[in-house]
């Protein structure tokens, strides 16, 4: 009897200790995939998407500028009582915007990586402020916490708690993959945004046409926010990761902690949506 607990035992605090280390690893590193810019995030990536947005994009917005512009000079001119006060200074107007439009396209994609560089700073700054451990050394707490009550549980006790921790094993090994797909998520959203960020700069000049490039920006800084978010979320996990150190029960800190990882989880996927909402970005 002696022996078979003792095995139950091990097996119980072997899980214990590596249940968490997938998420730990995981959460330690949002910080660090969240404050990296694009161009640095993936090298490889990133030149890619500029080679399409030279090659392929830079065309198509040069035909809508183009467009876009011509558009506004009628639009200028008719203004004017339908032509009937007619005044030369319609053309400085359109000259100066029409520069002022060319430039803001020659610069998208300086524009567009200030933008992110703001949001790294934003999120380095967070992550200066933010204080508190995000990893739970659950090998060492929760030995030291729950050997007594290890040594006094029966054969079916142990055998029960080593089943609930495979189960909570799996369901956090679940939940590091879903912070993964989150991080990974916004990374390519933004390399999407990137490509594409010639189209609606071109659209800027006009009033009508204007929304586009103007909705667009505001995605941008929801995407360069939202960083700042996910920082936040870290800070609140870690806050209540800490509390499972004065737990009382084993069983009670166990689902503690897998509770706040879900909830992490859920609040990292919540963060886009609030980005955007602030933003008014649709």
């Amino acid at each position: 009897t002696e022996f078979i607990k003792e095995m139950l035992q091990g097996w119980v605090l072997t899980n214990l200790e590596t249940m968490f280390t997938d998420v730990n690893d995981k959460v330690g590193t949002i910080a660090t995939e969240v404050g990296q810019s694009p161009s640095t995030w993936n090298a490889g990536i990133f030149n890619m998407i500029k080679t399409l947005s030279d090659n392929v994009m830079i065309p198509i917005a040069g035909m809508i500028i183009s467009f876009v512009l011509v558009y506004e000079l009628i639009s200028m001119i008719i203004d004017k009582n339908n032509m009937h006060e007619f005044d030369t200074s319609v053309f400085i107007r359109f000259f100066m915007k029409a520069c002022i439009a060319v430039m803001l396209l020659s610069k998208t994609f300086d524009i567009v990586l200030a933008v992110f560089d703001v949001g790294t700073h934003i999120v380095t700054q967070a992550g200066a402020a933010i204080t508190g451990s995000t990893s739970l050394n659950v090998g060492t707490t929760i030995q030291s916490m729950f050997n007594s009550q290890l040594s006094t549980m029966s054969i079916g006790d142990l055998v029960g708690l080593g089943m609930e921790t495979m189960i909570v094993s799996m369901c956090m090994k679940i939940m590091s993959v879903l912070i993964t797909v989150v991080l990974y998520g916004r990374m390519v959203e933004i390399y999407l945004y990137i490509s594409v960020a010639p189209v609606p700069c071109a659209t800027v000049a006009n009033r009508e046409w204007g929304s586009i490039g103007t909705n667009y920006f505001k995605g941008l800084c929801a995407l360069a926010f939202q960083g700042f978010f996910i920082m936040v979320c870290v800070g609140i996990y870690a806050v209540l990761v800490s509390s499972v150190a004065v737990a009382s029960n084993l069983h009670s800190a166990l689902w503690g902690v897998m509770a706040y990882t879900v909830i992490l989880c859920f609040s990292l996927f919540k963060t886009g949506n609030l980005a955007k909402s602030i933003w008014n970005s649709h």
